[in-house]
């Protein structure tokens, strides 16, 4: 009955395909297009109409929330793009203090990519198609920057390598997948769910507290939510040592970690909004 009950808790959940990587993703987008600007959505709409441009037919980038899964669409076209492939986070270990230098070398992280994608999206000399490309990949990459586990971890890849078990979920289930797709599913879906809904729960004064420092300073505070929630929560001590038996996300640890993942969503939405403010003033 155990493994029966298990087997439709499977059926009956949705693929973490559609989780924080496209729900999440797309949510971000979202929170991030309700607050920047009209002109700015008008400048990012021109943009998008020309995402024919990317020349990616299986991969759409026609809207601020196609645009934000477009970057992890298109690693299924091999060697196009495989040269973004560590784009998407950076690996500063949560067990020392804060350097995000040495998770950087060469500009290849997530930190330094926003900064650039930025750059290539403010500058009008830039060929329309590279401009298209830069804001697909800054919409995205401002997304990777505050799921927790993009930016901090423990020398395992980000948790892919802490085996735990999400409720009744084992199987090849790790502490990144549980937050880039079970947990962040569930939190953006509870109630008031979505873009509108965490914005419904922001004052104007915490959304404009939000917007506020530097992307280091954004950086660092996911880099600590990933020690202090993301590994301190299933493991106490979050550079203790990793127990033999999997350590479970049950359902009243998932009921702490909620409010966590919905406040990382509202704030990568508003800063967003800021950097494309910014960048198409």
């Amino acid at each position: 009955m155990l493994r029966l009950s298990a087997l439709i808790v499977l059926l009956f959940l949705p693929s973490p395909a559609l989780a924080w990587w496209d729900y999440g993703h797309e949510t971000v987008a979202r929170i991030a297009e309700a607050e920047i600007r009209p002109a700015t959505r008008a400048r990012i709409r021109a943009l998008l109409a020309r995402s024919a441009l990317l020349d990616t037919p299986t991969c759409a980038a026609a809207t601020m929330a196609e645009a934000s899964t477009w970057p992890d669409c298109v690693k299924e076209l091999g060697d196009r793009f495989s040269y973004a492939a560590s784009w998407h986070y950076q690996n500063v270990d949560v067990c020392r203090p804060f350097d995000q230098e040495a998770a950087c070398r060469d500009g290849h992280c997530v930190s330094a990519q926003i900064e650039r994608n930025a750059r290539l999206l403010a500058d009008e000399a830039v060929p329309v198609r590279e401009r298209v490309m830069a804001l697909a990949f800054l919409i995205h990459l401002v997304g990777d920057l505050h799921q927790p586990l993009h930016s901090g971890d423990r020398g395992d890849l980000g948790g892919n390598r802490l085996r735990v078990a999400y409720g009744l979920i084992e199987g090849r289930t790790n502490l990144h997948l549980a937050w880039d797709g079970y947990l962040g599913e569930r939190a953006i879906s509870t109630p008031a769910a979505g873009a509108a809904g965490i914005l419904s729960e922001l004052s104007p004064l915490q959304k404009s507290a939000m917007r506020t420092g530097s992307l280091e300073d954004w950086a660092r505070e996911s880099w600590r939510a990933s020690r202090d929630f993301a590994y301190a929560s299933v493991l106490g001590d979050p550079c203790g040592e990793v127990p033999e038996e999997r350590p479970v996300i049950d359902e009243a640890m998932t009921r702490r970690l909620i409010p966590i993942v919905r406040l990382q969503a509202a704030r990568g939405g508003l800063r967003l909004a800021r950097m494309l403010d910014e960048a198409l003033a």
